[in-house]
């Protein structure tokens, strides 16, 4: 058994030194250059005119999909994405995130106890209405750069509008739909 497992390891350190040997050799009689310049790269005068940036996607306005907007779908799209981190109970105790009670129409950054990044603190003044917390859901770091927050976003608008009608129940005086 001891020499069928030798044998093994021979072939195995032969082959080894086989490939490093031939690699050495190979070395010795080609002797490659580098390029000077990308073999890809393609010319500035054969690039067609450079088109400018694309701008970035504009977000459809969400008022006029909350009027058919499902809270309901909202709270179970809500519990599924946002639950880990936010808690959306009247007096909750914030989790990573802040608690979301009675955020739709409350100012940025205004939740008692939370540490918030200095992009929100910048924007306490402003309040968060339907198409700022819009803007946010569906890409918080382009909406707010700077955030702490890590989600990528919900890019569906139907979506958005269902977790933005949800947001506006949990108040006791909620703000009215546009």
């Amino acid at each position: 058994m001891s020499l069928e497992v030798n044998k093994v390891a021979a072939a195995v350190l032969t082959a080894g030194i086989a490939f490093m040997v031939t690699g050495l050799i190979g070395d010795l009689i080609v002797h490659p250059r580098k390029l000077e310049t990308s073999a890809l790269a393609t010319p500035a005068a054969a690039q067609p005119a450079a088109a400018a940036a694309p701008a970035a996607p504009t977000l459809e306005p969400i008022s006029p999909l909350l009027a058919a907007a499902n809270a309901d779908a909202g709270r179970a799209l809500a519990s599924r994405l946002c639950a880990s981190c936010h808690n959306f109970v009247q007096g909750g105790p914030n989790g990573v995130g802040p608690n979301l009670y009675g955020i739709v129409g409350k100012g940025h950054a205004q939740v008692a106890g939370f540490n918030y990044s200095a992009a929100n603190r910048a924007l306490a003044d402003k309040p968060w209405d339907f198409e700022a917390l819009n803007a946010f859901i569906a890409r918080p770091s382009a909406a707010m750069p700077g955030t702490r927050m890590a989600f990528a976003g919900v890019s569906n608008p139907a979506q958005r509008a269902d977790l933005i009608a949800f947001l506006r129940t949990l108040s006791p005086n909620p703000v009215p739909l546009p």
